[in-house]
This record gives C-alpha cells, structure tokens and sequence, in this order.
C-alpha cells in the first residue's frame, strides 16, 4: 500500500512539474534553447517575405525582446518562426505551440481571460478601406452593399454596433486572412473591407494601384494592439513587459516608427505614411496592459 502510495504522490510530482514548466515560459526557453514566435502573412505589422522571412514592426519589437530574452537565460536562443491566423492565434499561445505572438492582436477583457499581453505598442483605429470611385464616405454609405472583413476578427461586429450603423442593412463577407480580404475589395466582391487602420493602409501600399484605394468614414473602435503570451506566467511577462519599457525609453520604438510607417518598405519599396497618432503616444508615455474596453471612441 505504502508504494502505491509513493507511486502516486511521485507520479502526482512528475505531472506537477511538467505543468509548472510548461507555464514558465523562461525555464522552457533556457532548457530548450528555443523560443517559438507567433508571426502573421499579412497583417500591417507582422508579415512575410516569402521564403520563410517575415519582416515587420512588431517582428522588429519581438526580435529586440529575444535579445533581452537571451540575456535571462544566459544563452543565445533559436527562434523558431510559427505563422499563425486570426482564428487559431490564442489556442496555438494557450497550448504552448507559441511562446510570444508578434502580430497584431487587440488586448480585450474577453481575451484576457485565455492569454496575457504584455503592455501596449500600438493604439489602433478601426476604419474602412473603399475604391476611391466609390462614392462611400462612411457607415451610412454600406446600405445595401457587401462588406468584407477577416475571420476570426471583431471589426464587423465593432460595425453593427455603432449607433450609425442602426437600421442599414449590408451583406458580410469574410477573408481567410487580411491579403484576402483586401482581394475581395480589390476583386470587386467587397465594397468595403473593415479592419484596423494600419492593416488597410499596408494593404493598400501593396497594391497594385495604391491610388485607387482610400481609407474613409468614421473610427469605429479605438484598440490597443499588444503582443500575447500565456497567462499565469509573471516572470516572462515581466522579462517582455521590461524589454519593451527599456525600448521605448531608448528611443528604439520611435526609430521603428519612422522604419515601418515613415519610410519605403519591402517587398514593393512603398511608404505607408502612417503619422504616430497621440493615442499610442500616450500608451508609450505611460505603459499599461489595459484591454480596448478601457479605452474611448472620440466622437
């Protein structure tokens, strides 16, 4: 009875311990010698080169958090590259398949629920991207028409819900990912496709004809995009929440701006020409970790 006893208690240790690992993301990292990273094909601030590269604003903010990272374990790691959609991004984080996601997730209390972020590195405004021959300036423009969104994203129930959009009555159609969902605008399935500012503005420099697009009508949710880890892991938290700190009081983050939104980038040497708005100005001056539900659309 006393080995069954012990037998137990053992194999209760050996389960405990291997739960204990897998929500220590630095002991895991340190053991390993790897580190898996989230990265997205298409979105405005992860995406890919082809060839297995991905490049990006947020692929940059992740690169200089593994080096910090490093440090921590005192060891150089290997960054496994994991591309990962709207759809399976928080499970693939949830069941260790993904270390850090580095692509353009919004922080909201639902979320929260199933995964941490760390603080917040860029404030996104929701807004629509049109043909510019369209003649539709905003919500009241999309009665009767197709609006096309991302699966696996909130951006056209962000729609309904506005008070503007009371009683106009549009058609839904969903892309697989954002390039997607930009080819049914561009195919003329889609009269609109809504989605943060940044992923359409990057979109739309991409294109083939970058001024038949504009981005019109009225912000319709204002979002803090922030990058993901597990929850319950306090010590790697504060590891990302402390590399991302020292970068945006070394300046590093403002150099990423001007990189990313101020100058051509690849792969069609184009400039997105985003301005650094007050709001993720704010969310630098006084770093928090605060879900969208906190913040406000100015009306």
């Amino acid at each position: 009875m006393k080995k069954q006893v012990l037998a137990v208690a053992i194999s209760a240790l050996a389960v405990g311990t291997a739960f204990a690992q897998a929500n220590d993301t630095l002991a895991k990292i340190k053991a390993s010698g790897v580190i898996t990273e989230g990265v997205r094909e298409s979105s405005g601030l992860s995406y890919t080169l082809g060839n297995g590269q991905y490049t990006g604003f947020h692929y940059d903010i992740c690169a200089n958090i593994i080096k910090d990272l490093e440090k921590a374990a005192g060891k150089k790691l290997e960054t496994k590259y994991q591309p990962v959609t709207s759809q399976n991004r928080i499970p693939l984080v949830q069941n260790g398949t993904v270390d850090i996601e580095c692509g353009s997730t919004t922080n909201n209390a639902t979320r929260q629920k199933d995964v941490a972020f760390a603080v917040t590195t860029y404030v996104e405004e929701v807004r629509m991207a049109v043909k510019a021959s369209s003649g539709i300036t905003g919500i009241k423009d999309l009665a009767g028409k197709t609006v096309a969104t991302t699966t696996g994203t909130t951006s056209v129930q962000t729609l309904r819900k506005n008070e503007r959009a009371n009683g106009i009555d549009f058609k839904e159609l969903y892309g697989k990912d954002h390039s997607d969902s930009f080819l049914l605008l561009e195919s003329g399935r889609a009269d609109a496709f809504v989605m943060d500012g940044s992923i359409l503005a990057s979109n739309i420099a991409k294109s083939k004809s970058p001024a038949d697009y504009k981005i019109v009508g009225e912000v319709l949710s204002v979002e803090p995009i922030a990058i993901m880890i597990r929850k319950d892991d306090p010590a790697f938290k504060k590891a990302v929440d402390d590399s991302i700190k020292a970068q945006i009081k070394s300046g590093e983050l403002n150099k990423l701006w001007d990189k990313w939104f101020l100058q051509p980038i690849p792969p069609a040497n184009v400039k997105i020409g985003l301005a650094l708005s007050d709001a993720t100005k704010d969310a630098w001056a006084n770093p928090n970790d605060k879900p969208m539900e906190e913040y406000a659309v100015k009306k």
